[in-house]
């Protein structure tokens, strides 16, 4: 006996049914569309003409060819390549000056802050430059290092002690009999005015007179705060003088150690080099340092002796004066000069000046031509112009202090760039690799 289908057997047969007429209506509707016509959203189905080997090339991931009528459209050239090579120097050239400028102006900054420090720590590099001579031959004659070292830094502040307490004294000694010959020779200056050609009046030059009395006492508060400035400034000095008091005791006895010490902190790879300038660069600083004491000592010498015979007084104070100065070179001696003149002038009247004038010139002569050439020797050398810009620069950033170690500092840093320069040269030409020369060739 059959069974009978059930409703749900039924009801599946049913669709199936329609889904077969379904599907058989669309397929009629996509061949009747023709091309061109959009037939129905059907998924996308894999190209498999590739497998086939049907339509190489123009898969699914390949772009097709733009079509003929398009414009043709020229490639941009890279960016870089567009700047013209003049002007990408520059821009790598001042980029990096750039950086330069601002680690120069960081630089100067910390140094300003420190300015008290730094300066004392150069004197002491330049009396450790002067007296270390004297502890070498004095630990070769047997003597150890530690007394040699304390024998010739208290000998050398003793002496440079009693230089400046005989200056001051002979100051104080002959300021009554200064002051004297200073009013003396207004009266002749101002007589000397009346008598000249000029037409100068007597109540004029006594109109100047009550002017600058008045400015002196209108401007009270400010010189009363000048003179506590100078108070400070006692202090600040007096703090340096120990500073490099002691900076130089440490140099003297352990100079090598702090030098290996300062060579630690330096790359490895700039280590040679930097060890092979060093002792240059303090052989240049101690002849330097000997040679300029030497120049000042013939110069306050000639000077002295000159004015002395010239019955100009504090003849040994400015000598001592012109000596202090002639570490500042070119201005120096200028202004040591010129202060040796106003003294003549003030003191003694017009001829007299005029002949320290020319016992000055005469001796800024022979120190110029004869004396640096032959006492400083090439290995210091520095050109006129290049001293001149260093000592200006070194006066603004640091007043006298930085006057008097701008000299030294640049041959110092002449020896050493002279050095590193021809090292890596050297270095260059040892790895250069070896040159093959070439076989003639055969006839």
């Amino acid at each position: 006996m059959t069974k009978k289908p059930g409703w749900l057997d039924r009801l599946g047969a049913g669709l199936s049914r329609l889904g077969q007429r379904l599907g058989e209506r669309h397929r009629a509707e996509g061949e009747s569309d023709g091309p061109g016509v959009p037939g129905p959203d059907l998924p996308d189905l894999p190209d498999r003409s590739a497998d086939s080997g049907e339509g190489a090339g123009n898969g699914p991931e390949s772009v097709p060819a733009p079509p003929t009528y398009a414009p043709a459209v020229a490639a941009r050239p890279d960016p870089v390549a567009a700047i013209p090579w003049g002007i990408r120097v520059a821009a790598e050239a001042g980029w990096r000056l750039l950086v330069l400028a601002g680690t120069l102006w960081v630089l100067m900054k910390v140094i300003s802050a420190v300015q008290l420090v730094v300066l004392a720590f150069v004197a002491a590099l330049l009396i450790t430059a002067l007296l270390q001579p004297t502890v070498a031959r004095l630990t070769r004659w047997g003597l150890p290092r530690g007394p040699a070292t304390a024998l010739t830094a208290i000998t050398g502040f003793i002496i440079m002690g009693l230089v400046g307490w005989f200056v001051v004294w002979q100051v104080l000694d002959n300021l009554g009999d200064i002051s004297d010959r200073v009013r003396d020779g207004i009266d002749e200056l101002k007589q000397w005015l009346l008598d000249s050609p000029f037409h100068v009046t007597e109540q004029q030059i006594n109109d100047i007179a009550k002017n600058l009395s008045d400015t002196i006492g209108t401007n009270t508060e400010e010189i009363t705060t000048a003179g506590l400035q100078g108070v400070t400034v006692l202090v600040e000095v007096i703090t340096g003088i120990l500073l490099t008091m002691f900076s130089t005791l440490f140099l003297l006895y352990d100079g090598r150690k702090v030098w290996r010490w300062v060579l630690k902190l330096v790359p490895a790879q700039a280590r040679p080099g930097v060890a092979g300038a060093g002792p240059r660069a303090w052989r240049t600083l101690t002849a330097y340092v000997r040679g300029t004491v030497v120049v000042a000592l013939i110069d306050a010498i000639f000077i002295g002796l000159g004015i002395y015979f010239l019955d100009v007084p504090l003849a040994v104070p400015l000598g001592v004066f012109i000596f202090l100065f002639a570490f500042i070179p070119l201005v120096g001696a200028v202004v040591s000069g010129a202060l040796a003149v106003v003294v003549a002038l003030v003191t003694q009247g017009m001829f007299t000046a005029l002949m320290v004038l020319l016992v000055v010139l005469a001796v800024q002569q022979i120190e110029g031509h004869v004396l640096q050439p032959f006492i400083l020797g090439r290995a210091v050398r520095v050109h006129p112009l290049a001293v001149v810009l260093t000592v200006a620069t070194g006066g603004l950033v640091a007043g006298i202090g930085g006057a008097v170690v701008a000299v030294p500092l640049v041959a110092v840093t002449n020896t050493v760039v002279g050095y590193l320069r021809a090292f890596s040269y050297e270095q260059a030409l040892r790895h250069a690799p070896p040159v093959v020369p070439r076989e003639a060739p055969e006839s």
